[in-house]
């Protein structure tokens, strides 16, 4: 399979990027990481020497040089900017007719921005934000929504396929990052009206697992009460995506909501109960723990 699938950069190896990585180089890719700490690279490296031709680049440019397509995943534009960018950026290490994917969740300007650079070297971009946290990214399981062009899309893919279990290319540069927009804007809403109705059984009386049980088989059905209505009873948050990840999504959909002038009153107001949660000094918490709120 690593013939077939080339070389690949790996550039990020945090929550999302480690495991992302990693399955890459268990289907035999041969993978050469980088990540601004490099314990964690080194650790990366000794879990996976074993499956394939993996190593650890000492700079972003390093880690792109024989690469033939580039992933990044870090944590906001300013990152995103210092390890695409720049003399020792991956893009400078890059050859024309590869790929830098960018899976960071990020602006749609900033999105446009490096798919500028990227044209001035002859090298293609995507925008390709990801959904479904910690655990798809372990599991193999995440949601990739892009922009960029349907040839670029149609190459990277089978590199996508190894970690996602649903890719779609939603539009020019920047569509995937508006798409995850959407897609917080949404989350934000279901896990507030979630934390109301938790509150709600609880200060009634009822047992929340047989109420969620109940309403789980109806309209009131979501992921996120699959997933997060119990430890939210059990009011554990020591996992998931954190808050201080979320306001940071949250701000990016607001300010861009405001350029478009779609009207997001929902969205403002989830916000700042994020921001009351970390004044509570939960910003590490999972964004389910609107419902400490309300306790």
């Amino acid at each position: 399979m690593s013939n077939e699938l080339g070389r690949v950069a790996f550039i990020g190896l945090g929550v999302m990027g480690y495991p992302m990585a990693g399955h890459l180089a268990k289907q035999g890719t041969n993978v050469t990481v980088y990540n601004r700490t490099e314990a964690k690279a080194d650790q990366w490296l000794q879990e996976h020497k074993d499956h394939s031709v993996c190593a650890t680049a000492a700079t972003p440019r390093q880690a792109a040089e024989a690469a033939d397509v580039v992933f990044m995943c870090v944590g906001n534009d300013d990152d995103v900017r210092s390890v695409a960018l720049g003399e020792d950026g991956a893009l400078a290490g890059m050859s024309s007719g590869t790929v830098l994917v960018d899976h960071t969740t990020a602006s749609q300007q900033l999105a446009v921005e490096l798919a500028s650079a990227c044209t001035a070297v002859r090298v293609s971009f995507l925008d390709a934000p990801v959904s479904g946290g910690q655990a798809g990214a372990e599991n193999a399981a995440l949601t990739v929504m892009l922009g960029g062009s349907e040839s670029d899309y149609q190459k990277i893919r089978p590199l996508l396929d190894v970690y996602a279990k649903k890719t779609a290319l939603m539009g020019s540069v920047g569509a995937g990052q508006l798409t995850k927009m959407v897609n917080q804007i949404c989350i934000a809403g279901v896990l507030q009206g979630l934390a109301e109705g938790v509150h709600f059984a609880q200060a009634a009386g009822l047992d929340v697992d047989a109420v969620v049980d109940v309403i789980s088989q109806g309209a009131a059905q979501s992921w996120q009460m699959n997933n997060r209505a119990a430890t939210m009873a059990q009011d554990t948050y020591d996992f998931g995506f954190a808050v201080d990840w979320m306001r940071k999504d949250l701000g990016i959909a607001l300010d861009t909501g405001r350029e478009l002038n779609a009207r997001l009153p929902m969205t403002a107001l989830v916000d700042q109960f994020y921001a009351d949660l970390q004044s509570m000094g939960g910003g590490r918490w999972d964004t389910s723990s609107l419902l400490r709120r309300l306790s």
